[in-house]
């Protein structure tokens, strides 16, 4: 990318004291220095005078237009009405300038002057004869300055929207002249001399709207120099890619080529820069320090959007001082917040480097004024700290500090360090209070990573936070309220984790690094002190909150991050008997899942075999399971009695218990306790008699598959005897049976349940179990049957993708996904649409060619039903049929952009879609199209897909099916066949497809298209000359490409497994038919040729001898024209002097690769070697168009018309 450092040279213009209008005469002296051009040509302030403005005043006066005696409207005033489409008004004056350019520069110059509120008209005379000083001069004394309204400040209904259209009027100009008519040295030199000298008038109106159009050019020139710019990246990469090809590859004439429109992007590059620096140094540096608040706001807005549109030229300091310099303007408000408000949506920018440093200069302006930003400014940086990209949520978190955090008051100056009533303690509340506004309370780790870097010593006060926590308020200050109490323990427990494992949180960052030695002494340090002081205080926290199941849960988490062995070492063993005591409390409290695991895992951290506590704390656990499990045998020995019917007091008990056990079961192993037989028999009742509480089976389900995991896990380690593994098989099928039965039970949560344990058990005793040398586990290995299969199918069938409307629908109807109407497809792939794509993605891993067939097959099913709802004569602008279409090219997508891998697979798709299209002929009789032949316009969502040579084969098998007179059909019915051999034969014969491939789409073309002359029409085919049979005399080139057309069909086409709720339209018994013998085959084989198409194609044969002989000549008329060519390209200077080799000619064509290499995009008008190297602008504009532009690739009438030259 361009730097632009030829805007820096001279813009280090200081702040001017006191006068902010400068002398005209001394700032045009300034601008003297630096107006020269490039070499040769004039810089874009000077205008050209003499001879161009001969006849300028023909057909004119006063700069309005004269067509037959009526007068038309001026550019001023169709602008200010506001009514005409501003593209068509600028096409115009565009057609105009190409007549006579004068007059229309003459109707442009009157258009800023009008717009000025000047009342006055530069006249033709004037025009030719005066500078623009003077010309200025003679507007000024004609301008009447009594009322101080202008078109830019006037009120009114009319003058509201004129500012808009004016800056539409400019932006439109450029963009429609920008591939000829900016460069020829004449307008644009006009009108930035003109706008030049406007903006030092003393008028304000002539200041005020020069200044708004200069800048609105600037800003147009900037989006035209970054199109250029990403032309010229995208042809250097094109011309490296060609270039690094091996020598029999390499196309020499493209290189040429590419060389040539490298050369041109650079010079027209460099002009766009040249105007540029005369509007930059001659506008902007000035006005920007007006003394009219309006007209610097102009400025500092428009230089907000060029850092925005082209941040690589103008994000840099040598722009960015003059916002900083704008700061210090005495109407700040007015002009900066314009500036800033660009900076602040570049926080937002996709370029997560723009947006950190958007972020940075945002908070070097609050650390140099408090009042510049907003509050709505300062609240759209602050989200940011929850931004999942790191660099911009740390800058984020810096900005946060310093807004927030950074301020001392006088009244903080004596208060303690640390504690409740201290500089830090204050920090803290106000660090909850912003996590509680902010609403995203599960992002607490986000927030504290955002801040760790710039407050990490207050993120580390731990001893405040407890304070807080712990002591009473003081008299006169407000307690924190219970959610408050919530945020700052979730903080607390945030940073702690963020100290102890020194990396960020997940879904932030690439994963864990390597610590440095002195972080990973931080590190130790740090948890040394979090043991010390949250082994006295967890108790007395847990303590306080021990109902609060929220910060329970959080608070339990804590010991996970503590250094066991301080326990010991600083004799802390009556905390540690104390957090046991609590915990076992929390236990007997509360019921919830999330709590009893947090209790769970705590036992499990200081349950370490490795530390000194581990007997304390096992005899703690041993006990607390020991009453559990005996209470729940006995609870379950009650409620499982015959003849009663239990209670719900009774079912409470069994529950709550269960839960315990369950959790603690999760993470420590269970096994000597048998819990196998007691859940198994639970759920056994509870089938046969149907009336147990869901939560119950629930908690039963999982505790038992709790038990046959920790089984497995012994079973692994190889300890384990025979009759072990003959106990876990024989438990395994068992409960796995069970949980099959479950499945139909009528309690939708129950089922569930199942369904999710079931899968588990299916993926963890599947055939890879055995895998890392464990063949002793074969015998575990479990297969679902098929009536497992086809009910865990109907569950997924009955839960996940069944209608919105029907989720509450007791009858529990049952949608298939393939029976959904297309466009209900949306809902699935919104809640599914990453796993629909894994699958996907997994099926085409293990077979293309399947895979290809199966969503052929999809798609055909749709279509059928189509058929069967709307029938044979729908609208393919339904919904339904888009649906189709809509998917299908999702379908494409998912193929990737590698087209050789997916080669065979998206010629069998088409393959089935031609044979589906034709396959059912058409209910209404000979002479209609097939019934499924609208089916081709959905197949040509995937044409893209395929090679070209493969499209050339799959347009022959298509043919296969084709009659004479489908051919020439152009009905609407007819429509789906012309579309899709349209897209197999589009793009079938271009070759520089290739070249351009990288081709961004921003930039159309570099030059204005010109007609093309008749020579270089399109190829017509001779009379009589059908598709068919220009494609038979092609099929010799096509045999190799046909070979998966004539194999036989070893592939099998993939059914669905068997359910009772799917069924298929497509699998009924039609007639079978081979396509050679279907209804259309059968026509095409048995209609006797009449003598009007005899005649035809003898016509056609006769002419296609005479083109074989004149390509023959034209192919020996080229090789002494590349011959002449290659020798001339040697001799030109310059053209291969980036080359680190010599291109050279090492193959011998033949008479068909001669002729294929001239419809490679080649136009010799392009690479005229007489023309001079250096060719001028106005040269230039007369070549033809740019073939290696994609609008000009694909006019197929390049190569006969080279041909036609070449003759």
């Amino acid at each position: 990318m361009t730097s632009f450092w030829f805007l820096n040279r001279e813009a280090d213009t200081q702040l001017s004291s006191d006068t902010d209008l400068e002398d005209p005469d001394v700032k045009n002296a300034k601008l003297g220095k630096g107006k020269a051009g490039k070499k040769g040509k004039k810089a874009p302030g000077e205008k050209g005078k003499g001879g161009a403005a001969k006849g300028a005043g023909l057909g004119r006066v006063n700069g309005h237009h004269q067509e037959n005696g009526m007068e038309n409207m001026t550019l001023f005033e169709v602008v200010k009405m506001g009514k005409s489409a501003t593209q068509s008004v600028v096409d115009d004056w565009i057609e105009s300038y190409k007549n006579d350019r004068d007059i229309a520069l003459l109707d442009l110059i009157n258009f800023f002057i009008q717009c000025s509120g000047c009342k006055g008209a530069v006249s033709a005379e004037m025009f030719r004869h005066m500078q623009n000083s003077e010309i200025i001069r003679k507007m000024t004394e004609e301008f009447d300055e009594d009322s101080g309204d202008y078109p830019l400040t006037m009120a009114g209904p009319l003058w509201k929207k004129f500012k808009s259209s004016f800056c539409e009027f400019i932006g439109v100009l450029v963009r429609q002249c920008q591939y000829s008519i900016i460069y020829d040295e004449y307008m644009m030199d006009t009108v930035i001399s003109l706008l030049t000298g406007l903006s030092d008038s003393q008028v304000r109106a002539f200041r005020h709207t020069s200044t708004l159009a200069a800048m609105k050019l600037m800003t147009a020139l900037v989006n035209v120099a970054l199109n250029l710019s990403i032309n010229m990246d995208n042809t250097q990469r094109q011309y490296e890619a060609e270039r690094n090809k091996v020598m029999a590859k390499r196309a020499n004439d493209r290189l040429e080529l590419l060389l040539q429109k490298r050369k041109e992007l650079q010079e027209n590059q460099d002009e766009i820069e040249n105007m540029m620096n005369a509007i930059f140094k001659g506008v902007f540096v000035h006005r920007y320090r007006d003394a009219i608040a309006e007209i610097r706001a102009i400025c500092i807005e428009e230089i907000g959007v060029w850092m925005k549109m082209y941040s690589d030229a103008f994000l840099n300091d040598s722009y960015l001082k003059y916002v900083g310099w704008t700061m210090h303007d005495k109407v700040s408000h007015a002009i900066c917040q314009i500036a800033f408000d660009r900076i602040v949506s570049m926080t937002l920018d996709k370029e997560y480097d723009v947006a950190v440093q958007a972020i940075k200069l945002l908070t070097l302006v609050l650390h140099s004024s408090d009042e510049v930003l907003t509050a709505e400014d300062c609240e759209s940086v602050y989200h940011l700290v929850y931004s999942a990209h790191r660099p911009v949520a740390v800058a984020a978190g810096e900005f946060l500090y310093k807004k927030l955090f950074s301020h001392r008051g006088p009244e903080e100056e004596g208060m303690p360090r640390r504690g409740r009533q201290s500089v830090n303690g204050n920090l803290i509340k106000t660090t909850v209070f912003f996590f509680l506004e902010s609403e995203l309370h599960e992002h607490g780790a986000y927030l504290v990573d955002s801040l760790w870097e710039c407050a990490g010593e207050l993120l580390k006060d731990w001893e405040s936070m407890i304070s807080l926590l712990l002591d009473e308020p003081m008299p006169g200050e407000e307690a924190l309220t219970d959610h408050q109490e919530t945020a700052l323990i979730e903080i607390m427990l945030c940073a702690i984790r963020q100290a102890c494992e020194c990396h960020p949180p997940v879904g932030r960052g690439t994963g864990k690094r390597v610590l440095t030695a002195k972080e990973k002494k931080t590190q130790l340090d740090d948890r040394t002190r979090i043991t010390e002081i949250f082994a006295v205080a967890l108790p007395l926290l847990l303590a306080k909150y021990s109902v609060d199941a929220e910060k329970v849960t959080n608070l339990l988490q804590l010991p996970q991050f503590f250094d066991l062995e301080i326990y010991t070492t600083g004799r802390l063993e009556k905390h540690l008997e104390s957090l046991l005591r609590q915990i076992r409390e929390v236990v007997e409290k509360h019921t919830e899942t999330d709590v009893l695991e947090a209790c769970s895992m705590t036992y499990h951290a200081l349950c370490n075999e490795e530390f000194t506590i581990f007997n304390r704390v096992d005899i703690a656990r041993s006990q607390l399971l020991d009453e559990l499990v005996d209470k729940f045998n006995r609870l379950l020995e009650d409620f499982l009695q015959e003849g009663e019917e239990p209670d719900e007091d009774d079912a409470y008990q069994v529950l709550s218990t269960l839960k315990r056990i369950t959790a603690f079961h999760n993470a420590h192993d269970l096994s000597k306790w048998d819990l196998f037989t007691s859940n198994y028999k639970l759920l056994n009742t509870g089938l046969q008699n149907g009336d147990m509480p869901e939560q119950i089976v629930i908690h039963a389900m999982q505790c038992t598959h709790y038990v046959i995991l920790w089984h497995l896990a012994k079973v692994s380690e190889g300890s384990s005897t025979k009759a072990d593994m003959v106990t876990l098989r024989k438990q395994m099928r068992g409960f796995c049976l069970m949980c099959q039965s479950y499945l139909t039970s009528v309690n939708t949560t129950v089922k569930e349940q199942a369904f999710t344990i079931l899968c588990d058990a299916l993926m963890i005793f599947s055939h890879q179990i055995v895998s890392s040398s464990r063949e002793q586990l074969e015998a575990l290995i479990y297969t679902p049957d098929s009536s497992l299969q086809a009910e865990l199918l109907n569950f997924i069938l009955d839960h996940v993708f069944i209608d919105q409307d029907d989720d509450n629908n007791s009858t529990g109807q049952t949608q298939s996904p393939f029976r959904q109407s297309p466009y209900r497809t949306d809902t699935y792939y919104n809640d599914y649409g990453d796993i629909i794509k894994e699958t996907m993605s997994k099926t085409r891993q293990i077979d293309k060619i399947q895979c290809a067939k199966t969503l052929i097959l999809s798609l055909q099913q749709l279509f059928n039903e189509m058929l069967s709802d709307l029938g044979c004569n729908f609208d393919r602008s339904s919904s339904s049929f888009c649906g189709i279409k809509e998917l299908a090219r999702r379908f494409s997508l998912t193929f990737g952009l590698d087209q050789l891998k997916t080669r065979e697979a998206i010629a069998m798709l088409h393959k089935d879609g031609i044979e589906f299209a034709f396959k059912e002929p058409s209910p209404q009789g000979e002479g209609n199209p097939p019934l499924n032949l609208a089916f081709l316009d959905i197949l040509s969502e995937f044409s893209s897909k395929l090679l070209r040579q493969d499209k050339k084969t799959v347009h022959l098998y298509l043919e296969r099916f084709m009659t004479f007179q489908m051919a020439l059909q152009r009905e609407d019915c007819w429509l789906p066949l012309i579309s899709y051999r349209n897209s197999l034969q589009a793009g079938g014969d271009d070759d520089t497809m290739s070249v351009i491939s990288g081709y961004s789409s921003r930039g159309s073309s570099i030059r204005s298209k010109k007609a093309k002359p008749a020579s270089t029409g399109k190829r017509k085919l001779p009379e009589g000359e059908g598709p068919t049979q220009s494609h038979r005399t092609e099929s010799s080139s096509c045999s190799t490409d046909a070979v998966w057309m004539n194999r036989e069909q070893n592939v099998q086409t993939p059914v669905m497994m068997p359910s009772p709720h799917l069924s298929s339209t497509v699998l009924r018994d039609p007639k079978k038919m081979r396509p050679e013998e279907s209804y259309m085959g059968q026509q095409h084989h048995q209609t006797p040729m009449d003598y009007n198409t005899q005649v035809t194609w003898m016509l056609a044969q006769r002419q296609q001898a005479e083109a074989r002989q004149q390509q023959e000549r034209a192919s020996m008329q080229y090789a002494k024209m590349r011959s002449h060519m290659q020798h001339a390209i040697r001799r030109s200077s310059g053209l291969m002097e980036d080359d680190e080799e010599p291109i050279v000619e090492d193959v011998m064509m033949s008479s068909e690769d001669r002729l294929e290499d001239l419809n490679e995009g080649m136009d010799f008008d392009t690479m005229d070697i007489d023309l001079p190297p250096s060719k001028n602008r106005r040269e230039r504009s007369e070549l033809k168009p740019d073939y290696f532009d994609p609008s000009s690739i694909m006019d197929d009438s390049v190569g006969i018309g080279l041909l036609l030259r070449v003759k």
